[in-house]
């Protein structure tokens, strides 16, 4: 599952590496060994100590989400599956970590761990929002095994979430696939 925070700030996430300014999505999780770490914490049913976490900036290039000089920001980590367990504080500390001064800036926060994000949506079963196992056969195969994954039995209704090919952490692809699979089945 996952644990995510939302924020409201005054002002852009002061990072360290400029860069990161010029981003909608950070990867944030140091070292190659420290992302790696983290994850295996989570494999084995603990809750990460320095957690490889995605971090949303949308507002830097939409202002339209915020009012004028403020930011939203969303971030996400994986939590072990049934965990109750708060990351908000490991998160950002993290954060902190590689952006000195992100907790001056925060105006406010929602927090939802892995049940609340399943109550919020019913398809994120656990908090999972990667729509099932990501394992190879997963891959090729999700949501069901046929040659077109994404046309459902209802005309004009296409699957396109992180539950079809090529799954979750591909952004676009899922709906771009779908899309192409309608457009086959319209101009065949």
């Amino acid at each position: 599952g996952v644990f995510k925070l939302d924020y409201a700030i005054d002002g852009p996430i002061p990072w360290r590496a400029k860069d990161c300014l010029r981003a909608g999505t950070v990867h944030l999780g140091g070292t190659l060994d420290e992302i790696a770490e983290s994850e295996a914490q989570i494999a084995r049913g603990t809750p990460a100590e320095r957690p490889f976490i995605l971090v949303g900036q949308q507002s830097l290039f939409d202002p339209t989400r915020a009012p004028a000089g403020k930011h939203t920001v969303w971030a996400y980590c994986h939590i072990p599956n049934g965990s109750t367990f708060d990351m908000t504080e490991r998160m950002e500390a993290q954060i902190e970590r590689f952006a000195p001064g992100f907790r001056d800036r925060v105006l406010a926060r929602s927090v939802m761990g892995p049940a609340e994000i399943h109550r919020h949506n019913e398809n994120n079963i656990g908090g999972d929002i990667g729509g099932g196992a990501n394992t190879l056969f997963q891959f090729m195969t999700r949501p069901f095994f046929r040659l077109d994954p994404y046309a459902t039995s209802a005309r004009d209704v296409y699957l396109c979430s992180s539950s079809t090919p090529p799954g979750g952490g591909v952004h676009g692809m899922c709906g771009y696939h779908g899309a192409q699979s309608a457009l086959r089945r319209a101009f065949a």
